[in-house]
């Protein structure tokens, strides 16, 4: 999709080091070659990310082969026995599947009303329990990652990491420019300021009632709520980029599986 010219493009301006305690004879015996941190195998289990797994870890809520470890710096094979909260975690594949979400589907594992959710349009990608990363309300459409990937699934959410994602979206009415401009300018809402990395208008459109908006603000619903806050209602809102993924080849309700360069691109980010 392009856009005219772009009247105003600004980016926001926006370790802890380890330490070991705890029990050390609670680490397993392993051979070297096939250990690999805890935080990791635990991460590797889908349960969290690594920083998380290093929370839990120290708080004592982690077994290895039946005892309490605290100890950072632990590592596993994969015949030792690592448990939380009584449940015995295991390492899986992991499964990176790329979405083009359709109009009314909501973007949750599991609905207490039965209303249709994204999991049934990818049910058959794999046995593993995937999750999405990141949501996307029941009337927007586009781009949505899943995955069992605790780590990268964190990192892709996390504001810090500043994941851009850009919306095609369509207006009830031309938008004018004074209100462009205002919204490239920034915008005050209930929960905070909020500005745009990039907004124009759609390139060859019948009207000017279709935007093209860059941002990488993950606050719910922020599209649709930066538009209303200067007079305008969002009728269609298409994500049609995710951290560098497209919806070249993707139509709507389908799904496949990421590259290994698309993969090896969104951890390097």
């Amino acid at each position: 999709m392009k856009y005219d010219k772009k009247p105003v493009k600004k980016r926001y301006k926006p370790v802890k080091k380890e330490t070991t305690r705890g029990n050390p004879a609670a680490k397993p015996l392993s051979a070297e070659n096939e250990l690999i941190r805890l935080n990791k195998y635990i991460a590797n289990a889908g349960i969290c990310s690594r920083r998380e797994a290093d929370v839990l870890i120290e708080t004592g809520v982690i077994k290895v082969n039946g005892k309490v470890v605290q100890d950072l710096g632990t590592k596993v094979s994969p015949s030792d026995k690592v448990q939380y909260d009584g449940q015995t975690l295991h390492t899986e594949k992991k499964y990176y599947v790329l979405l083009n979400k359709p109009k009314d589907y909501i973007t949750t594992t599991d609905d207490p009303f039965e209303r249709r959710t994204v999991m049934f349009l990818v049910r058959n990608a794999c046995k593993e329990r995937i999750y999405p990363v990141g949501r996307l309300d029941k009337n927007t459409t586009g781009l949505l990652l899943l995955t069992n990937d605790g780590e990268l699934a964190k990192k892709l959410t996390h504001p810090k990491h500043k994941i851009t994602k850009i919306y095609h979206v369509t207006l009830d009415k031309n938008l004018a420019k004074t209100d462009m401009v205002k919204i490239a300018n920034g915008i005050n809402l209930e929960d905070g300021f909020v500005k745009v990395d990039e907004i124009a208008w759609v390139k060859d459109a019948a009207n000017k009632k279709e935007v093209g908006v860059e941002i990488h603000s993950g606050k719910n619903r922020i599209i649709r709520r930066i538009f209303e806050s200067v007079g305008y209602k969002v009728v269609k809102l298409d994500r049609v980029i995710f951290a560098g993924l497209t919806k070249k080849d993707l139509p709507r309700g389908k799904w496949r599986f990421l590259t290994d360069n698309e993969l090896s691109f969104l951890k390097m980010k």
